[in-house]
């Protein structure tokens, strides 16, 4: 009666016993995490290119259709620079504007830009110059708010004032003659003030025109460049 009535102890756990059966998890091999670190390592640097082939990818594509994409036996006027030249940094090129007032270079970027050289005395060549450039840019009609005319000075004599007024839709900029052609060169036997040197957005010297060029071939060489370019380049800064 009273055996009956006793509480009944567990029996002893047996070891086939799904309760108490326990999965033990080893770390993973210091190989394969190494293999991992290196593969994120990896993806992650796949990424940052990536990233950079995007923002390239207009300039590159533009030059790509303007120069390896266009009709057989066309031919481009203005000669293309190869490797391209950046422009410098501050310091490398120093630009002031007539006032004395220092401009980075940096911000010459941001638009296509048809370059002049030429001291502040501006002979009868150079106004020239200047009138053609000015020109050059208004036929681009529709197109003309996406390139910027650029006179880099190369010396402290004054700029005569009747050539103001046509320069106030321009940079006119002061710089050392040397720091330019570190930047811009132009055809053998030429001086730097011959050329209308060509600047892409990116700030690079991209082309440049013969000397004594004919305007009407360099605009062909302007629309077809703004033509190759318009999916991604748009008016202004």
């Amino acid at each position: 009666m009273s055996s009956a009535l006793s509480p009944q102890l567990p029996s002893k756990p047996s070891a086939n016993d799904p309760l108490v059966q326990l999965s033990v998890h080893s770390l993973p091999p210091a190989d394969k995490a190494r293999q991992s670190l290196d593969q994120r390592t990896r993806m992650g640097r796949i990424k940052m290119l990536a990233v950079w082939a995007v923002c390239a990818a207009p300039v590159v594509a533009s030059y790509f259709t303007y120069y390896v994409l266009r009709p057989q036996g066309r031919t481009n006027y203005g000669e293309l620079i190869q490797p391209t030249r950046p422009v410098p940094a501050d310091g490398q090129l120093v630009l002031t504007d007539l006032q004395g007032q220092r401009v980075q270079p940096n911000a010459l970027k941001g638009q296509w830009l048809l370059v002049s050289v030429a001291g502040g005395a501006c002979d009868p060549a150079c106004e020239q110059h200047l009138y053609q450039q000015r020109q050059l840019r208004e036929i681009l009609g529709k197109d003309k708010d996406r390139i910027d005319r650029v006179w880099l000075v190369t010396d402290q004599a004054p700029v005569r004032p009747s050539l103001l007024p046509a320069m106030q839709q321009a940079w006119t900029l002061r710089a050392d003659p040397a720091a330019v052609a570190r930047w811009l060169q132009p055809e053998p036997g030429q001086p730097l003030s011959a050329h209308f040197y060509l600047v892409d957005p990116r700030g690079d010297w991209m082309m440049r025109f013969p000397a004594q060029a004919d305007p009407v071939r360099i605009k062909k060489d302007l629309l077809r460049l703004m033509k190759a370019n318009e999916s991604w380049d748009k008016a202004g800064r």
